[in-house]
């Protein structure tokens, strides 16, 4: 068994999703996966079905999170050797900008607002924490890729559009796991 199984009562994950999920990656990271390519970013995104007696959620979530860190490393490396650590550097200083320009917006117009019908994210929730954001772009602030990954907003009638903060966070991580 390669997780703790959750606790009695408790979801978790279904193990064989997450026993053959982790036999795909480690044939992707050895160079032996003829199928289908797994990167940092599909592992961000990658969702397991939950059942009793299943993996213990946290212990695969953070398996998950070093895996994540591994994969961007190694593509950190194979981009530099394709394009050069100069140019390299240069697109992960744009993309950083990007992000900074959208976070020091002015609170409540940084993304876009859903109708005051529909659920989108804490405006005051988001603008907090593009705050946080900022402030690593600008000074080297307190934020982790863990922070990021684990960010939750408290839902808001006409907040902001939960598709484009999402992007952005998949984003700051992208750019926070390449400049390791």
């Amino acid at each position: 068994m390669t997780f703790p199984r959750s606790r009695k009562g408790r979801l978790g994950y279904d193990i064989d999703e997450v026993e053959e999920f982790l036999e795909d990656a480690r044939r992707a990271y050895t160079g032996d996966q003829p199928g289908e390519v797994i990167t940092a970013d599909s592992i961000r995104t990658t969702a397991f079905s939950m059942r009793k007696t299943g993996y213990s959620t946290s212990h695969v979530d953070a398996a998950l999170e070093r895996l994540e860190d591994a994969f961007a490393a190694r593509e950190r490396e194979r981009e530099i050797a394709e394009v050069g650590e100069e140019a390299w550097y240069a697109t992960a200083r744009e993309t950083a900008q990007e992000i900074l320009d959208r976070t020091v917006r002015p609170r409540g117009k940084k993304f876009q607002r859903v109708s005051l019908l529909t659920l989108g994210y804490s405006t005051r929730d988001v603008d907090a924490f593009a705050d946080r954001i900022a402030e690593y772009f600008q000074s080297g602030g307190e934020l982790t890729p863990a922070d990021v990954r684990t960010v939750a907003f408290r839902p808001q009638r006409g907040g902001y559009r939960e598709a484009q903060v999402d992007l952005l966070l998949d984003v700051v991580t992208r750019v926070m796991l390449s400049v390791r």
